[in-house]
């Protein structure tokens, strides 16, 4: 009789173990870091619908929206 491998190698990786490059799975909302999207300036305008919004990071490292 031949080996079987455990039903654990069948299941794919889960997102904190995802391939480097593969995209991101379908399922859940889109994941940023907010560094990234605010950048040095810890500063980001959103537009929506015509409207501008700002996020920021404040001081104390909360985010904060306003229009």
């Amino acid at each position: 009789m031949g080996t079987r491998k455990p039903l654990s190698a069948h299941r794919p990786p889960s997102p904190d173990r995802a391939v480097p490059g593969a995209p991101a799975p379908a399922t859940g909302p889109r994941r940023a870091r907010s560094s990234t999207l605010l950048g040095p300036r810890g500063e980001l305008i959103i537009d929506h619908a015509g409207e501008e919004y700002r996020l920021r990071r404040t001081r104390y490292g909360k985010l904060i929206l306003t229009k």
